[in-house]
């Protein structure tokens, strides 16, 4: 939602010198994808699709702590290399003013690659964000945050292309029931479902259907987390 937003605004200001660049990646869900691509098509701004090899880039599918530090610098720099190619002077990102009370090692990455986030810079918040978006009637107000696929991995767990399809299956699962936003936390055997506190007698009532599509899946224990959702539940684990 908020990079939606961003590139919206950044488009109506620059018109043709503003260019919508998504990164495609096995960390990333197809929906995703063509999300962005049908914004991208919808509002006719030129639009470009980066390849990247997440899991290749050293110090990543090992899952530390500063994953997502690797991750962002790889890909920001290859992105400053299209800008460059592009003639423009300046990457941006939709990180917002809500985002500075997490854990987020790849705005390290951000700040020395010298990285703007204009949302954040001027301290507007994900309600806010939202709210202007349905104002501008953006069917992305509505959309639910979403965060890469190996958010879902305690640190320390290896994350492979087998086990990012694996919980993108089990999402898209539990979507298909009605649920309207969900993370499967990856532990191995066991799968940690978190959902919102509204949505858990969804998921109860639905239990031998989910249990026994997990298990296809490839989960032995299927658990629901009753704190239900919550933004970077595997950070919690860190000394901060």
């Amino acid at each position: 939602m908020d990079s939606t937003f961003l590139i919206k605004v950044a488009y109506d200001i620059l018109g043709e010198n503003a260019l919508a660049v998504t990164a495609a990646s096995s960390i990333y869900t197809q929906k995703e994808l063509l999300d962005a691509k049908g914004f991208a098509k919808a509002i006719g701004i030129p639009h470009i699709i980066l390849q990247s090899k997440n899991l290749d880039i050293p110090g990543f599918s090992q899952n530390s702590p500063d994953r997502c530090y690797f991750c962002k610098r790889e890909l920001f720099h290859k992105i400053q290399q299209i800008a460059k190619k592009h003639h423009l002077n300046a990457v941006l990102d939709g990180s917002n003013a809500d985002d500075v009370s997490d854990y987020r090692p790849g705005a390290k990455a951000k700040q020395e690659l010298g990285i703007r986030s204009p949302l954040q810079e001027v301290g507007l918040t994900k309600q806010e964000i939202r709210e202007l978006s349905a104002s501008m009637k953006m069917k992305s107000a509505k959309k639910q945050p979403f965060a890469c696929l190996a958010s879902r991995f305690p640190y320390g767990t290896k994350i492979t292309k087998e086990r990012l399809r694996q919980v993108e299956s089990a999402e898209n699962y539990l979507f298909s029931l009605g649920v309207t936003q969900c993370r499967v936390r990856y532990h191995g055997h066991v799968a940690r479902i978190e959902v919102g506190i509204d949505e858990l007698p969804l998921v109860l009532r639905n239990a031998s259907k989910i249990t026994k599509r997990f298990k296809t899946l490839g989960f032995t224990y299927i658990t629901l987390d009753l704190e239900g959702y919550r933004t970077g539940s595997l950070n919690e684990v860190l000394e901060l």
